[in-house]
């Protein structure tokens, strides 16, 4: 269990004062602190091909990075490289753990817990993030320098790194185990290994008007949505047929902003978009299917997990409709339900206890064996 240690903020406190606008370090943010994984168990989910994971190296001062799977490491020696592992959350339950201390900020923010292993002198350079992001450092030391936000170039080191130039820093120190160093958006910041080390990131995401509009584009062609065309029956006659004018740039605007203000619409898309995953989910089907009775008598026995990476979420008017999205799908269930579907989004872990309202609700009960058979939820 990972207890959250803001020193003297309250989360409320932190969301004011730190969160999108300067860094900070929480020194023993995690008291008695020990790695959930370990750098063997880390290099063995870098050796699995499901699994996103990079290399990256110095080697007479050239910056070099190599995508995995990776089977050995013995090329590289005992200094200045790491290993980066991203979304462990989705195949380590023990690691996926550390970010339920950060449930304060949404589970639509969230974008993954990434692990790396740094050798002496490992970093992956100094860059800069477009995402929230907390460092918790494990096991070993690492030197952090984080600068301000400003105007910085970037610049291709390699072709699959992008650093940026020489920053000065505003926070200048080095983290112990169970140390958490926050960065938002835009800082450029390194760190560098002073020993072996481990290092747990709490990623938190947004996303650009370009993928949005872009993720907007495809969910309307998937559901045969925006086939209206412009109409203009109140045309005036042009003189001018080269010309855009206002008027008529004003009905290209308005018929784009029909789609866009449109709240049934747009809370489709939303929930779907945000609610799919980022990288490949663990998914393993039981043998046999579960049965409703199966599964009331499995969770008395022991908690019901979700699947690591999974993305559940709802929102405050329809869900009172029974609507909300798992993984990219719209799922509906009765609006008297809608209490128990929070239960769902909000909770990693379901205890009988939990559920107690619902075991002699068959819709419910089916619906959860049938999250069960998919390879959703686990015992």
């Amino acid at each position: 269990m990972f207890n959250l240690n803001l020193g003297n903020l309250t989360p409320e406190q932190f969301l004011t004062e730190y969160w999108q606008k300067k860094p900070h370090i929480f020194r023993q943010g995690f008291k008695n602190f020990e790695d959930p994984i370990s750098p063997d168990e880390l290099a063995g989910l870098a050796s699995d091909e499901m699994v996103e994971s990079r290399l990256v190296w110095q080697k007479d001062d050239q910056w070099n990075a190599a995508f995995g799977p990776f089977e050995s490491y013995d090329h590289l020696g005992e200094k200045d490289w790491s290993l980066i592992v991203q979304a462990v959350d989705y195949w380590a339950p023990e690691a996926a753990a550390m970010i339920e201390p950060f449930r304060f900020i949404p589970n639509w923010r969230l974008d993954d817990l990434m692990v790396s292993f740094a050798s002496e002198g490992g970093s992956v350079g100094p860059h800069i993030d477009h995402y929230d992001v907390f460092i918790c450092q494990g096991s070993g030391k690492r030197h952090w320098r984080v600068g301000d936000r400003g105007d910085l170039k970037e610049y291709a080191a390699h072709e699959a790194l992008l650093h940026v130039e020489p920053f000065e820093a505003i926070i200048d120190e080095i983290l112990q185990p169970g140390d958490i160093l926050y960065i938002p958006p835009g800082f450029p910041h390194e760190g560098i290994g002073l020993e072996p080390s481990m290092s747990f990131s709490v990623g938190f995401r947004t996303n650009s008007a370009t993928d949005m509009m872009s993720g907007l584009a495809d969910f309307m062609i998937d559901k045969e949505l925006g086939k209206q065309l412009i109409e203009d029956p109140d045309r005036d006659i042009s003189v001018t047929p080269g010309v855009i004018n206002d008027r008529d740039l004003a009905r290209i605007t308005q018929h784009l902003q029909t789609v866009i203000g449109n709240k049934k619409i747009m809370t489709h898309f939303a929930g779907c978009y945000f609610t799919t995953a980022k990288h490949e989910l663990d998914i393993e089907i039981p043998e046999p299917l579960f049965k409703t009775n199966d599964t009331i008598n499995a969770i008395s026995d022991q908690p019901l997990s979700r699947l690591g990476g999974l993305r559940c979420s709802y929102f405050e008017e329809s869900v009172e409709d029974g609507i909300f999205y798992i993984n990219g799908e719209q799922y509906n269930l009765s609006a008297s339900l809608s209490a128990a579907i929070k239960l769902l989004c909000n909770q990693q872990q379901i205890e009988l206890s939990d559920i107690s309202d619902w075991t002699d609700n068959d819709e419910f009960m089916n619906f959860i064996t049938r999250m069960i058979n998919e390879g959703y939820w686990y015992f």
